[in-house]
């Protein structure tokens, strides 16, 4: 498998000719995106070095023909930071060792701080460490123990209940996932994921196939939730300095608007409050850690 094929030739395959401003004498084409010597002449590199770059032999690839790949291909910067991670996959992964497997205790602190904001703490492999309690209540109210949230998403029919756009939001899983599997590709947390899910959803394997990506960091959601109704929510994703593998998650409301309503009485309900550092995430009855 080359990841980095993969990638360049789904994205070649997305460009019309004219679009990236090449001229059609009325050929007939077998293909509906751009051919190699083409994306090879509007990145200004000859065909052969494309190719190689294609096939994953270019291992010295320098910044100016990536940037030039990225511009003929329109990528946008999350796409970019994708191509350059799988071009040198040995300077954008870190270590499995150096990973963080617990939220640091000033995470801790400011989610309790946060009582009116969901909020959570994710890995890399979008696994659970931290939440508060209204973030508990918004996204798995249902579960006692700490799950995956890609796993949910895709196998919890609860969570996948939740969203009204579930294709939508499982695209933007699938489109985090794949920026994720190219930065950490020796993590058995991430490829193990993917893999699972892979054989688990042919729907998350049919998206896979497409090579979404997307940071994810603002995404808005309509949700149906079972206990407050329906509330659009606004998702941010915040990466940390100090534990860039971490991230910081919060969901708000617009401001006296019907989904504010709707989180003040789901934080007002009774409940049982998620605990305050979370244990390592494990299987539960529906498949989902």
């Amino acid at each position: 498998m080359n990841p980095l094929g993969e990638f360049l030739r789904s994205r070649r395959g997305v460009i019309r000719p004219q679009d990236a401003g090449l001229v059609r004498y009325g050929e007939r084409r077998r293909v509906t995106g751009l051919r190699r010597e083409e994306l090879a002449q509007l990145a200004g590199v000859s065909v052969s070095y494309y190719t190689r770059l294609e096939q994953g032999q270019a291992p010295n690839v320098s910044d100016e023909v990536l940037d030039a790949v990225a511009r003929a291909l329109h990528l946008d910067p999350g796409e970019r930071a994708h191509l350059f991670a799988l071009a040198r996959p040995g300077r954008a992964a870190t270590e499995p060792a150096e990973r963080a497997t617990t939220a640091p205790p000033g995470l801790h602190q400011m989610l309790a701080m946060m009582p009116d904001v969901p909020a959570m703490v994710l890995g890399a492999a979008t696994e659970v460490y931290a939440w508060n309690p209204l973030g508990h209540a918004l996204l798995a109210w249902h579960l006692d123990e700490v799950p995956n949230m890609s796993r949910a998403v895709f196998l919890d029919p609860l969570t996948r209940a939740l969203y009204a756009d579930w294709p939508g939001k499982a695209r933007s899983v699938v489109a985090y996932l794949r920026l994720a599997a190219g930065r950490y590709r020796d993590d058995q947390r991430v490829t193990g994921l993917v893999a699972e899910l892979r054989a688990g959803s042919p729907e998350f394997a049919a998206m896979w196939a497409e090579h979404p990506v997307s940071t994810c960091e603002t995404m808005t959601y309509d949700m149906v939730h079972p206990v407050v109704g329906p509330l659009t929510v606004n998702q941010h994703t915040l990466r940390l300095e100090e534990t860039p593998d971490l991230m910081l998650v919060t969901f708000t409301v617009e401001p006296n608007s019907p989904s504010a309503a709707a989180l003040r009485m789901l934080g007002g309900l009774p409940r049982q409050a998620a605990p305050a550092r979370s244990p390592a995430p494990r299987r539960s009855s529906v498949a989902i850690r």
